[in-house]
């Protein structure tokens, strides 16, 4: 029997990396955990608890409050915080914006780490975030981080709120990116970076489905 392992896929903003790990644990029939959709969660429920998102006790507090589930509608994956769908919700753009705002926070970080701990619990599980391999699972038996450059993550960022009817502006969507990069590599709390064990992969004339092709091969070849 092949081990069910732990596979954490890192990466920056737009980088495609929740595309792509989706694509693995659904090809692997595995679990995927959205990580950036649990602090996108937490910055969710601040503001609809009237928490600023500049009250680091206070959004610390609300961690206390969130128990987490994922779960496939087809090929679409549900987020769940306390029995509640809001998928949608958090996907908003200044949702966004505040879950990166939250992430800086030591507390916040905790409390979602000690539960994508539990939740990756035995293996079978797809992982991905900007600190997954360097801090949540450090003995991940694969670790991956995706990259793209700045100007391809700003264009597909761009297309997607194309699609899905909104005026946008891709010069404004490749300065936040840009400045979201910043933030997450220079924040004081498990920064982003590429793990020392980690593969390289470096999407940027990869489509989705290619990239998440080499993680399933990388795994099939180290079974």
């Amino acid at each position: 029997m092949v081990d069910r392992i732990c596979i954490a896929i890192d990466g920056p903003a737009s980088s495609g990396k929740g595309t792509v790990a989706r694509t693995v644990a659904k090809t692997l029939n595995y679990a995927y955990i959205d990580t950036g959709a649990m602090y996108r969660s937490v910055a969710l429920l601040a503001e609809e608890n009237d928490v600023a998102w500049t009250d680091e006790a206070g959004v610390t507090d609300l961690i206390e409050q969130m128990h987490f589930d994922f779960k496939w509608d087809g090929d679409q994956l549900r987020v769940l915080v306390n029995g509640t769908d809001i998928s949608e919700r958090i996907r908003m753009e200044r949702i966004g914006r505040g879950a990166s705002d939250v992430s800086t926070y030591a507390g916040v970080r905790t409390g979602l780490v000690e539960r994508q701990r539990a939740l990756a619990d035995g293996g079978g599980v797809v992982m991905d975030g900007r600190d997954i391999g360097s801090v949540v699972l450090p003995k991940a038996k694969l670790k991956v981080y995706l990259d793209a450059t700045v100007a391809e993550r700003a264009k597909r960022r761009f297309l997607e709120l194309q699609n899905k009817g909104q005026d946008v502006s891709l010069a404004i969507i490749e300065a936040e990116i840009t400045a979201r990069d910043d933030q997450d590599k220079n924040r004081t709390e498990s920064p982003l970076r590429q793990a020392h064990d980690a593969v390289y992969i470096d999407s940027t004339a990869l489509s989705p489905a290619q990239a998440a092709q080499r993680i399933v091969e990388l795994v099939r070849s180290n079974a």
